[in-house]
């Protein structure tokens, strides 16, 4: 099946779920992970080298190097290199990391650097076409949720970002889901050993949420590789509350669709492909290209009933209801008993209502 069958199938808005690769392929100023912290070391000592020590204490027998532990100590070292020295090279971090002590707000002097390394959006040069069709797509995209603490989801799609505690408190359509935190608000970044374990101990109600909108919408993962542990976190996640062997299951699998870079293709046919989770194999959707204008034009062009955001603010409507006070709530069969307001949500049929705007004369 090729990528305009599997999405013309769509009947809900789908949820897109953003890795390091959708900030790789449009910006200039991004890192991963391992670059990230070998770049701050380089800037703090002058060389990679010390990061390489980091690293080989973290190595295991294995040979797998737990990143958030290499964090942990290179914050450790930072913070404390920048507190002996105040007015060096990392002068302007320990002004802003002052400047908040005053206001009686705590945060780390490493991830403030962090966050000036990739507050920038500097975009490469030749993406904008691109771009272009994905801004088509908004209208039939229902939310993001995404790993990246760079802002650029916010500035393409002009989305509201949701970072701790607020992703609980939230009107899921029209937002964007950061759930390892924001350059915005560098006390909630993720990061460090410590971070994790504390994200994780308050990532349960995260989950449910996040579960309510797996089972509803199609999901599509974009920036991210097949063996990445986020996947691999959402489908233990998903298929902890649901059986492997049921219609449910079934749903849930037919509606993810991991979309994975391969340089310079044009391919648009979908395979399938086999994931281990809990010891099974969960079957998902999978394309490998290089053409995501392709991708982005054949999202644009789901015919849904209503827009993301028109259902956004119909739901915006209904929770000024249930929260009470002053709105006023009129129930007709006829839109001109209706009365001037600053909002109107009129509900019924296309033959009985109808809207015009009118000059003042």
């Amino acid at each position: 099946m090729n990528i305009q069958e599997f999405i013309s199938q769509y009947t809900n808005h789908p949820i897109l779920f953003v890795g390091s690769g959708f900030s790789f392929r449009y910006l200039e100023n991004t890192y991963t992970w391992n670059d990230l912290l070998s770049k701050i070391c380089e800037d703090l000592w002058g060389s990679d080298e010390h990061y390489l020590d980091i690293k080989a204490k973290c190595t295991q027998p294995n040979g797998y190097c737990p990143l958030d532990q290499v964090a942990s100590l290179i914050e450790r070292e930072f913070n404390q290199v920048l507190e002996q020295d105040r007015d060096g090279k990392f002068k302007a971090i320990n002004d802003v990391f002052y400047e908040k002590m005053r206001e009686g707000i705590t945060l780390s002097r490493f991830k403030i650097y962090v966050s000036k390394l990739i507050g920038n959006l500097t975009y490469k040069a030749d993406v904008n076409g691109e771009l272009d069709e994905l801004k088509k797509a908004r209208k039939n995209i229902g939310s993001i949720i995404t790993t990246n603490y760079d802002c650029l989801l916010e500035d393409i799609f002009g989305f509201n970002p949701l970072i701790g505690n607020d992703i609980l408190l939230s009107n899921p359509y029209g937002s964007i889901y950061k759930i390892h935190g924001c350059i915005t608000d560098v006390s909630k970044m993720i990061i460090t050993a410590e971070d994790y374990k504390q994200f994780d101990e308050q990532y349960e109600l995260i989950r449910a949420q996040m579960l309510s909108m797996f089972i509803h919408n199609p999901i599509i993962f974009i920036g991210y590789g097949i063996g990445d542990e986020n996947i691999q976190k959402v489908l233990r996640t998903i298929f902890s509350y649901i059986p492997l062997n049921t219609p449910e299951a079934d749903k849930v699998r037919h509606n993810f669709l991991l979309v994975e870079y391969e340089k310079d293709s044009s391919n648009h046919e979908i395979t399938d492909h086999d994931i281990i989770v809990k010891g099974s194999n969960i079957r998902i959707n999978k394309l490998r290209t290089d053409d995501y204008k392709n991708l982005y034009q054949n999202l644009a062009t789901i015919n849904l009933p209503i827009s993301a955001m028109d259902v956004r603010k119909v739901q915006s409507v209904v929770k000024e209801i249930y929260a009470g006070g002053t709105i006023k709530v009129m129930i007709t069969e006829n839109i001109d008993d209706l009365k001037n307001s600053d909002r109107i949500l009129a509900i019924g049929s296309e033959k009985t209502l109808n809207y015009q705007f009118l000059t003042k004369n």
